[in-house]
């Protein structure tokens, strides 16, 4: 009877752990098609063309499902994805976070008045009031840093940037801004030391950055 058990046991964990691993990492063809309703301000291969809606080709896996988790679950609230998400399970949107993380995310341009702060801030910080280096946990590239949840950041609009950056900068002590960046706080603590022209400066930085080099 035990040996029985036992089997019965070792099957019905089995089944559980290959279910649970069949999205763990997402499938990207069911996610394209999961993502219609993403196409019209995020682009067919999640490059957006409009400079306010995020490229989300590329991302990263576990970025992108802890925005969309969160965005369903109401820990990000965002206007314009109202009712986008609210009924996808875990699986359905780490099948869309596979699909966008496979494409290729395009290329963008920095404004030249801009770069050479834009460059220093994403490479060195600010080092007089404590805000560290982007590149540390964005990589000098702009390529993140995917299994820790960092995003590939090269090539996205400034305006998205710029826009999230404010908002980090807000939500450090209004808690309309955004405050799903987790407990340690780091995004919100380094927008926070950011004046506006230093994150016009580094979003256009991110902007020129080429993906994938």
């Amino acid at each position: 009877m035990f040996k029985r058990f036992l089997k019965v046991f070792t099957i019905v964990s089995l089944a559980i752990f290959a279910a649970q691993g069949s999205y763990a990492g997402g499938d990207a063809k069911e996610g394209q098609q999961k993502a219609a309703m993403c196409l019209g301000c995020h682009g067919a291969d999640g490059n957006s063309l409009v400079p306010t809606f995020p490229k989300l080709a590329g991302l990263g896996h576990k970025y992108l499902l802890k925005q969309m988790k969160d965005i369903r679950d109401g820990r990000r609230p965002v206007a314009v994805m109202a009712g986008q998400v609210d009924n996808m399970t875990d699986e359905d949107l780490s099948d869309i976070a596979a699909f966008y993380t496979a494409q290729a995310r395009s290329g963008g341009s920095a404004d030249p008045d801009k770069v050479d702060l834009g460059r220093k801030v994403y490479l060195a910080g600010i080092a007089e009031r404590q805000v560290p280096a982007c590149s540390g946990c964005h990589s000098p590239t702009g390529n993140g840093n995917g299994p820790a949840g960092y995003p590939a950041l090269g090539g996205q609009h400034a305006d998205y940037i710029a826009s999230q950056l404010k908002m980090f900068r807000k939500g450090y002590e209004d808690p309309t801004g955004r405050t799903n960046g987790g407990e340690a706080k780091i995004m919100r603590t380094t927008a926070f030391g950011m004046s506006d022209m230093e994150i016009e400066a580094v979003a256009s930085y991110i902007a020129g950055l080429q993906p994938g080099l």
